[in-house]
């Protein structure tokens, strides 16, 4: 049974790889002995990225690239070509918000940048579906393949003051249904896409709107927290054992889902 979630040996890329979300899972796959490619926006994070991964002692490579270049894009695929010979898996973990495309409490819709808002777009939908052109295109040459792209609870639920970056994931997860029917009927059944939704974890994007300077919660966090049976937030490594499941062989019948991972709280009305 262990055989089937096995990914010892498999190539994977990982994009958003220099942060929160990307490098955990970026660990989670190495130390179940993939090879992993890290793919960060700022270089410095990205070498920052590789210092705590290659602690696990797996192999691992790190490379500064824009999702939204495709060109740039295409360079990296032929550096992991040449290192590695193929490209067995790729995480689309690039993505977030940014503060202009956030409302504050006292704001309202009309009062948003619509260039922010296109920024928050772009990057959470495009910043998938770039990378999924490109690398999806050596999956399709090699016949196999798993792409796992990161949706959110956004795309379940109409979330308060983040309208841009729910758009993006409930994007997301159409383009991730497409995908897989357009990967399985035209090249090989072998080829999958799925993505996994994160409920609600503490990180350094929203530590600001769920936790209180003195470390207590705040009111939206107790909102999260009321509409979680868990009745806590996920540890960032709860992740890893869903991302393992849909790239092994386990997950072999499974594509076009997309998998919540939060507690119970896309399935419980609060009531």
């Amino acid at each position: 049974m262990n055989s089937l979630f096995d990914v010892s040996g498999k190539v994977a890329v990982v994009t958003g790889g220099s942060g929160v979300l990307g490098s955990n899972i970026s660990e989670g796959l190495l130390k179940a002995g993939a090879k992993v490619a890290a793919i960060g926006a700022h270089s410095d994070r990205v070498e920052k990225a590789l210092e705590r991964l290659r602690k696990t002692g797996g192999e691992v490579c790190g490379f500064t690239c824009n999702v939204l270049d495709m060109d740039n894009l295409r360079e990296v695929k032929e550096k992991v070509l040449a290192q590695w010979g193929r490209v067995d898996i790729l995480v689309n973990a690039a993505g977030g918000n940014i503060p202009g495309g956030t409302l504050t409490e006292t704001q309202h819709v009309f009062d948003m940048k619509v260039e922010d808002l296109n920024k928050v777009v772009d990057l959470n939908m495009n910043g998938t579906v770039y990378p999924c052109l490109v690398f999806g295109e050596v999956m399709a040459a090699q016949k196999s393949g798993s792409i796992i792209n990161v949706s959110s609870m956004a795309s379940y639920e109409a979330i308060t003051r983040v309208p841009g970056y729910s758009m993006a994931k409930s994007a997301v997860e159409n383009f991730t249904r497409w995908m897989a029917q357009e990967m399985a009927l035209k090249f090989s059944e072998k080829i999958r896409v799925n993505a996994i939704a994160p409920g609600f974890f503490i990180g350094n994007q929203n530590r600001a709107v769920l936790i209180n300077p003195d470390g207590s919660l705040t009111e939206r966090s107790r909102k999260v927290i009321a509409k979680t049976p868990m009745r806590r937030f996920g540890d960032i490594s709860e992740l890893n054992g869903a991302v393992q499941f849909l790239c092994s062989e386990a997950a072999s019948f499974i594509t076009g889902v997309t998998l919540p991972i939060d507690g119970g709280f896309s399935s419980f009305s609060g009531v």
